[in-house]
């Protein structure tokens, strides 16, 4: 080794090296489920985002539906047609199409529904845990009401009383509608698991010294408490994140989620219905096939994450 070389400043790897050489990604690496589920996970998610250039047709532009070829059997059906791939529904839509405008509707009600739940739920638990006494009582026992009643009823509830109230809304009212009747439901597990990890956390050494040079217990949880328990909010949030797109498409199967002219999967679920037992199997058949791939690769995703992120199990 030379002087200039032994002389020469170590460079610090960067973010996505540390990344790289880490143990997160070797578990990914070494995983084909993880790969094979992130591959189909991104590939819904491309295909929602750029449903614009993607999609052969444009389900939402009313001008370009031909009711002529309504209920048309997919392309390699003798009936079909090649423009069509996936068949068309009652009123002319092109299923591929509708299928990714679909895919974007409940991705975005899925993860706006979670970051909600996340960023009310981790609060309230950081608060809980920290504090301690009448605090910590009071919102678990708003947790334990919470918890006592269905998910799909309270969505059901709260969707139901914003229309009564709003039954002229925009159809951006109704997303933020249905967005905050998932959120009522997700944030409990969130708060409940941040309050057990925060009552942990906040027994070591170095909030015990943070406390005493004076720092701000608000500056303690938000610095050092909140950066160690965000391991399983983020093992939770990936699961949730599927539970929230099928809730989605639960109350859009009951005619109370987004509105139905916008083509979620839920909705395309509840019209293929309609014509399951005529023979039109095809619209509800598709979408449901896509609603089990995301919800299932995300699921799959999120048992890898909590397995890499869990040192017990490497």
């Amino acid at each position: 080794m030379t002087i200039e070389n032994s002389l020469a400043p170590t460079v610090a790897p960067g973010a996505l090296a540390r990344f790289l050489d880490g143990d997160v990604w070797h578990s990914f690496k070494n995983s084909p489920v993880a790969i094979v589920a992130s591959i189909v996970a991104m590939l819904c998610i491309i295909c929602a985002l750029f449903a614009n250039w993607i999609a052969p047709h444009n389900p939402l532009d009313l001008a370009t539906l031909e009711l002529m070829d309504a209920r048309l059997p997919p392309a390699w059906e003798p009936e079909g047609k090649s423009k069509y791939w996936l068949g068309t529904d009652d009123q002319g839509r092109d299923i591929l199409s509708a299928l990714m405008y679909g895919s974007r509707i409940s991705l975005f009600v899925g993860f706006a529904s979670v970051l909600v739940s996340v960023v009310v739920g981790v609060g309230l638990g950081l608060l809980s845990g920290f504090v301690g006494g009448r605090v910590d009582a009071f919102i678990m026992r708003v947790c334990d009401v919470m918890l006592s009643f269905p998910s799909i009823l309270i969505a059901l509830l709260i969707d139901g009383v914003g229309r009564a109230m709003f039954p002229n809304a925009h159809d951006t009212l109704a997303f933020t509608v249905l967005i905050i009747a998932i959120s009522l439901t997700g944030w409990v597990q969130y708060a409940r698991t941040v309050r057990g990890s925060t009552m942990v956390e906040r027994q070591r050494e170095y909030v015990q010294a943070a406390r005493v040079i004076g720092v701000s217990p608000a500056r303690i949880m938000r610095k050092h408490v909140l950066p160690n328990v965000m391991g399983p909010v983020l093992v939770l949030a990936t699961i949730h994140i599927a539970t929230a797109i099928i809730t989605e498409a639960t109350l859009s199967f009951l005619g109370v989620g987004v509105p139905p002219t916008s083509p979620s999967l839920g909705t395309l679920i509840r019209v293929g219905q309609d014509f399951l037992f005529s023979g039109e199997w095809w619209i509800t058949i598709f979408p449901g096939m896509v609603l089990i791939m995301i919800a299932l690769s995300v699921n799959l995703l999120g048992d890898w994450l909590r397995d890499a992120l869990n040192p017990r199990l490497r």
